[in-house]
């Protein structure tokens, strides 16, 4: 079984929107392994988001996610990594289709409301950071 790290980020929490979205991954047949809810720290943030540190809006990033609570989870499944990034969609919501999680709920691509893990790699590495 493949697993993939899920954040639900501050904005999904202020809107309402955290069962409609983790509904979407319980109906395409995943299995929500882990699920916490917490407030991430610039330390973890940071460390989560290492790969951009020297961006432009590797600031920006850090102060987004850690700006409000976000719900954590892992998701299992056969092939789940390329499920979920085809369920979650573009990073530019504006070019997301409609469908998808960031189509249908995100406005912004500095605010894209949810992460998925890109790769096993990066799946086994961001699972151990927020839960081992």
């Amino acid at each position: 079984m493949e697993k993939s790290l899920i954040i639900l980020k501050p904005e999904v929490l202020q809107r309402g929107l955290a069962g409609d979205i983790i509904t979407r991954f319980e109906r395409r047949g995943m299995t929500i392994e882990r699920l916490v809810l917490r407030h991430l720290s610039e330390s973890i943030a940071q460390t989560h988001y290492q790969e951009h540190r020297d961006k432009p809006f590797f600031a920006s990033l850090v102060a987004y996610i850690t700006s409000g609570p976000v719900v954590v989870m892992v998701c299992t499944g056969e092939g789940v990594i390329g499920i979920i990034r085809q369920m979650v969609g573009p990073t530019n919501p504006a070019v997301a289709p409609p469908g998808t999680i960031r189509g249908d709920y995100a406005t912004t691509i500095a605010e894209n409301i949810i992460h998925a893990s890109d790769g096993s790699e990066s799946a086994a590495r961001e699972i151990a950071l927020f839960f081992e």
